[in-house]
């Protein structure tokens, strides 16, 4: 057992504490006077109430309504309020320091205790005292309500512990009913009876057997047990029945007085404090004592539990403290879709995703470590079915159990072996790693317990973890090292601090190392990927199917993405552990150890995941299909640069206005503008539209904006007179003489301009334009109206008259494109100006230059050039070529050398003019073959791209010509005239333009029947090399090629699984037949993978004779009696099953193996293309697109090894065969 501090606060004296019983808040009354309240979970000070005289030494919640209660030196009784901070009013009755304050759990009753012996009830809604406890005759220092029944415990300083009936005070106070007479008569004469003395609760029992003053009682939550804690220093154990209560034991440890004890609610153990400066924990049933805690310089007052969770509180003399006796977090492991873990009750346990279901006890663990401290970690081996499960009772210890095959009910493991060690976890196969904390020492076991290595760790270490086959994870306290626990050496280190628990993805590429406050994300070699902080405890991650990290606090679920971006997923009302995420439902476990489905709603983080991955089909899907709404994803596409895809979702006006200026679309904006009707959008939308050269937009804002000087300007500068025109009489209309004047300059009016000028009094200037301007009539007419003549005025030289803008082009016609502002692909889909976005439609192709390089124009390439060669060899016809000697034991590994041709690389475009059939070929099909036979060779290459991740073509080539040449007949036209090609089709009863398909040659029929019977005899006769490259060769036919109905593409996709198999199989023999003679162990490593190939029964045979022989032959005896046996189950009779015979009977009298390979007959696991070694079940592999053959992750990217087409791990939708 142990103590886990989940919060401290620093203070003087506290003196009583109370537990909200919902909310994560905690009541701490000081001897300072001040009540303290605190949120523990996130470690701050809510507020503190200051009303008090003196010190507070009793506080309790109500466990419904928003009201606490607290009481003081001060005589006060005080009810306080939740909502308003406030005090509602004060109880007063009481003459000396009031010890204890406690509601009744449903009556609205307040207990007190206090210094002037009495006990007093009160009731605080009508605020009066009902009833007022005498008999102690000193001290009360505490008195609680019975938590189900009508009883009252107190105890005093007089030495006593009284038990007191309070159903009478019930009946009193209760709401009234209908009585019957009797009750009537009685109801009075109990009225009388108060009048002399006598109270309505009585004492039920006097319990005498301390020595000294008792300091704190309480009774037990389900059964008729009381405590008690006293200054004689001992914790008494009391019981009662209908007629009695009696001592049951005293436990005694304490040495200085025991000042507050209570029953813990949900185990059978008490929990005591004293002034010994310790809390001690006891056995409800034995009495003895089970853990203490000390603390160094304080002495302890007071202890509470929360009424829900495991959760305690202490008060001390320099604050209080929060805290748990036991780890909550139930250890379990998850395999594939099969999730262990044990319970409350320490039972093992699964729980099945697929099927949803939970099984029945494995085991029973009750006998790990101690009753009172749960198994801390679980590791499980699917190849053994055998788990780890370590404990911390008695510093630390481990038990390696066997698992039954099924569950059969919670029985005790029978073959357990146990050992010390803080942690323990498996690493392989037949190994696991014990880690000791102390010696800072791992321990590498087998399966029988016994020690193969010890490794000193490389740096101080608190724990560690699985890190993959052969490795670690160590957590040190201020780095997390990946270390090879085989080859002794530190792989990679990160720093990070406090790491406590790691969570690997799926593929293990990436690991999630969760602290207390942290998760740092980071790549499977410990490179750091993105960190993130939390304010509140992180509990538990896991992570989603398409690599987002879910991960779960006190009170939230949250995601975040591999590059830091993170939110919120939903609330929790408990906290609960994270174990398995699929689809919109989060599998977690209880603090009970309980499986539990929370529905969530994962579409802000797909979201977020697809615009970060730039997967703009999945983005535009989610926008059609989910109701995506809120701040933070509007926030979010601003920030990420998309804000014409936050504008989707959002309604707000003013938002949506914002938005449309960000992304430029004036459309939008100039709706919101006209609903708004502010200034200052209409002044932002103008200068918009202007940089955009969107005229109308800016003419319609100036117009709102009344800004006549800009509108004439922006009818100069597009040309148009006529609107010109028209401002000129607006100003004059206006009396606006400066816009006149500016008009009449714009449209080169002089006369206009004099006449203006005029009207201003200003006949000087009148004057000089008229003359400047040549208008001698209209200046001696200004002239003679100022009554002067020409001798009078004296005037400056003249230049040419002044000539206006000339509209050389009239712009206003149209709006000028200065900034392009088509719509994104996005808003056209949403607006259906186009069709949704689809894998085949609008995916980026990645094929390279490179690769698509040498395809030169069709009419260039002649058809003897790519006309394929076929070589009639003659093969044997017996299977004599396996060389399997009939002999025991002699076996020839004799080589098979095939000649590899080199293909040239060139590529096919088609050339020529389109034809309107093949064209219709191209747009009636989405099939990759459809497009080769219409001569689209660049679409089909891009549809095999994306389809099935094809990137290297050049194998294709001879296919694409004869699939090309297969679907046209030539016919000689007349001399001198060209040749009529005419267009042939599979689907000839067709009459639909949109619905013809073209002719592919050598149907999957063919393939099928010929080539496929072809292989499978070079297979026979032992030309293994050859038989790899004729299934290679029907693998090319099957991908450029195209089948009418849904059962010929499931057949089709039959028939790449058996090429795959055979290719992989053959393959894996062709290189151990490669290996020389001293590689005995990969030799015979290689010899048995060749029998994991999913091959026809025949061609097993051979495979199985080979393992078997070259088994035997270099005395891996048990093996070869497996071989043997596999053998004999396939061929009973025969000579080479009398060979098998022999061998089994001569390999079962030894029985042993004289070299360990890699190998696991009971295992599943597939065989990695790349290096021929497994892929165990669980462990992270990438495929291959085209062929499903799987690879370690390292191999992605690369071409992948069977198909020698197709990149490993490429994106693709699926080869389409079929329209």
């Amino acid at each position: 057992m142990q103590m886990l501090t989940k919060f401290e606060s620093k203070s003087s004296r506290a003196k009583g504490v109370a537990f909200h019983p919902k909310r994560p808040w905690i009541l701490v009354s000081l001897h300072s006077s001040t009540i303290q309240l605190w949120d523990y979970r996130m470690g701050t000070l809510i507020d503190r109430f200051e009303e008090h005289d003196g010190p507070v030494r009793g506080v309790d919640f109500h466990n419904s309504q928003p009201l606490f209660v607290s009481g003081g030196d001060d005589y006060k009784i005080k009810v306080w309020s939740l909502q308003t901070r406030r005090c509602l009013f004060t109880l007063t009755g009481h003459l000396d320091y009031v010890r204890t304050v406690f509601f009744h759990h449903e009556l609205p009753w307040i207990i007190s205790s206090s210094d002037d012996q009495t006990i007093r009830i009160w009731n605080w809604q009508n605020r009066s005292q009902i009833a007022c406890l005498t008999g102690h005759n000193h001290y009360t220092m505490c008195a609680q309500f019975h938590p189900k029944e009508d009883l009252i415990v107190s105890a005093s300083l007089d030495q006593t512990v009284r038990v007191w009936d309070i159903s009478g005070l019930r009946k009193k106070h209760s709401a009234p009913t209908t009585m019957t007479f009797e009750d009537q008569i009685s109801r009075v004469n109990s009225n009388q009876g108060d009048m002399f003395g006598n109270t309505d609760a009585v004492v039920k029992y006097v319990l005498e057997g301390h020595d000294r003053g008792v300091n704190w009682v309480a009774f037990h939550p389900t059964m008729p047990l009381i405590i008690s804690a006293s200054d004689d220093r001992m914790v008494k154990l009391w019981r009662m029945s209908e007629t009695k209560a009696w001592e049951v034991d005293t436990c005694r440890g304490h040495f200085n007085n025991a000042t507050c004890c209570l029953f813990h609610p949900h185990q059978d153990l008490i929990i005591s404090v004293g002034e010994d400066k310790t809390i001690r924990t006891w056995d409800l049933n034995k009495r003895t004592s089970v853990q203490s805690f000390r603390r160094e310089s304080d002495r302890f007052w007071v202890i509470a539990a929360h009424p829900e969770i495991n959760l305690f509180a202490a008060g001390h003399d320099s604050g209080v403290m929060v805290f748990k006796l036991e780890r909550e977090r139930p250890a379990s492991t998850l395999y594939q879709n099969v999730l262990f873990y044990i319970n409350k009750e320490k039972q093992l346990r699964t729980y099945e995703f697929v099927r949803e279901q939970e099984s029945l006890p494995l085991l029973s663990l009750k006998k790990l470590g101690n009753p009172w401290i749960p198994p801390r970690s679980l590791s499980y081996n699917p190849a053994e079915r055998a788990v780890l499960v370590t404990s911390p009772a008695e510093g630390g210890i481990y038990e390696l159990i066997r698992l039954p095959r099924e569950a059969a009910g919670a029985v005790e493991p029978s073959d357990a072996r146990k050992g010390p060690g803080n942690s323990a976890v498996f690493i392989a196969r037949n190994r696991f790693a014990v880690f000791t904390k102390s010696t800072q020492s791992i321990e590498v076991k087998d399966l029988s317990n016994a020690t193969t290595k010890t490794v000193k760790a490389p740096t101080t270490v608190n724990d560690i973890f699985y890190g993959g086959t052969g490795c670690l994870l160590l957590f040190g306290t201020t780095s997390v090292v990946l270390y090879d626990i085989h080859q002794n050496k530190t792989i990679a280190e990160i720093a990070i601090n406090g790491v406590k628990y790691a969570s690997w993805s799926n593929d293990g590429q990436h690991v999630a190392l969760l602290g207390k406050h942290t998760i740092t994300i980071a790549t499977k070699n410990l490179e750091l990927v993105c960190s993130l902080h939390e304010t509140i405890r992180i509990k538990s991650a896991t992570w989603s199917e398409n690599d987002v990290v879910i991960y779960s606090t006190l009170n939230h679920i949250k995601y975040t993405l591999l590059n830091g971006d993170n939110g919120i997923v939903r609330t929790l009302e408990s906290t609960l552990y994270l174990t398995h995420v699929k689809g919109p439902i989060v599998y977690c476990l209880d603090r009970r150890g309980k499986v539990l489905k929370l529905p969530i709603d994962p579409t802000e983080y797909r979201f977020k995941k697809a615009l970060v991955n730039k997967n703009y089909e999945e983005m535009l899907r989610i926008i059609k299909t989910s109701n995506l709404v809120g701040q933070s994803i509007i926030s979010y596409l601003e920030k990420k640069g998309f804000p014409e895809i936050a504008l989707q979702f959002v309604q707000d006006p003013q938002t949506r206005f914002d938005l449309a200026i960000e992304c430029g679309n004036l459309t939008v904006a100039l709706e919101m503008a006209k609903e708004l009707e502010k200034p200052a959008l209409w002044s932002k939308l103008g200068t918009e539209a202007l940089e955009h050269g969107n005229h109308e937009i800016v003419e319609l804002v100036y117009q709102k904006l009344r800004s006549f000087d800009k509108l004439s300007f922006l009818y100069l500068i597009t040309g148009d007179k006529s609107k010109l025109e028209r401002m000129a009489k607006i100003a004059d209309h206006r009396g606006d003489y400066k816009a006149k004047f500016q008009s009449s300059l714009f449209l080169s009016d002089v006369e206009s301009r004099i006449q203006m000028l005029r009207e201003v009094d200003m006949g000087a200037l009148a004057y000089a334009t008229a003359k400047s301007n040549d208008l001698e009539e209209l200046a001696q007419e200004i002239l003679e109206s100022a009554e002067l003549n020409e001798s009078q005025v004296k005037l400056p030289s003249f230049g040419a008259p002044f000539i206006g803008p000339e509209v050389k082009n009239e712009t206003f016609r149209k709006n000028l494109e200065l900034k392009k502002t088509e719509p994104s692909y996005f808003e056209k889909v949403l607006l259906g100006q186009v069709e949704a976005l689809t894998l085949e439609d609008k995916a980026e192709t990645s094929v390279t230059n490179d690769e698509a390089s040498g395809f030169g124009n069709f009419d260039e390439i002649t058809e003897d050039e790519f006309a394929p060669k076929i070589e009639d060899d003659e093969f044997e016809e017996d299977g004599g070529g396996w060389d399997i000697d009939e002999e025991l034991l002699d076996v020839d590994e004799g080589e098979v050398n095939g000649e590899g041709g080199n293909d040239t690389s060139a590529s096919l475009i088609a050339g020529g003019s389109a034809v309107s059939e093949a064209d219709m070929w191209t747009r009636n099909s989405p099939v990759p073959a459809d497009h080769v036979a219409a001569g689209s060779f660049e679409s089909a290459m891009q549809l095999l791209n994306r389809q099935a991740g094809v990137v290297n073509f050049v194998p294709l080539k001879t296919r694409f010509l004869e699939v090309y040449q297969g679907s046209k007949a030539y016919l000689p036209g007349n001399e001198g005239m060209p040749n009529l090609t005419m267009y042939i089709c599979r689907n000839k009863e067709e009459t639909s333009e949109s619905k013809v398909l073209p002719n592919i040659a050598r149907p999957l029929s063919d393939v099928s029947s010929t080539s496929l019977q072809e292989a499978y005899k070079l297979v026979r006769t032992n030309h293994l090399e050859e038989a790899v490259a004729k299934f290679r060769s029907i693998l090319y036919d099957i991908v450029v090629s195209a089948v009418g109905n849904a059962a010929e593409a499931e057949e089709a996709r039959q028939l790449i699984d058996i090429c795959r198999e055979y290719i992989l199989g053959l393959s894996v023999e062709l290189e151990r037949r490669s290996l020389p003679e001293s590689e005995v162990k990969r030799n015979l490593e290689l010899a048995a993978y060749f029998t994991k190939a999913k091959l026809q029964g025949v061609h097993v045979h051979n495979a199985l004779q080979v393992a078997m022989s070259q088994s035997f032959k270099h005395k891996n005896y048990s093996s070869a009696s497996r071989f043997a046996a596999q053998y004999l189950e396939l061929v009973s009779s025969g000579p080479k099953a009398e060979q098998a015979r022999k061998i089994k009977s001569r390999a079962d009298q030894i029985g042993t193996d004289a070299i360990k390979i890699e190998y696991d007959q009971y295992a599943e696991f597939d065989i990695c293309a790349g290096t021929h070694t497994p892929l165990y079940m669980g462990a992270p592999f990438v495929e291959d697109p085209l062929t499903k053959a799987k690879y370690h992750p390292e191999f992605k990217g690369k071409l992948c090894l069977i198909s020698k087409i197709s990149a490993i791990g490429a994106p693709a939708s699926g080869l389409r065969l079929f329209a």
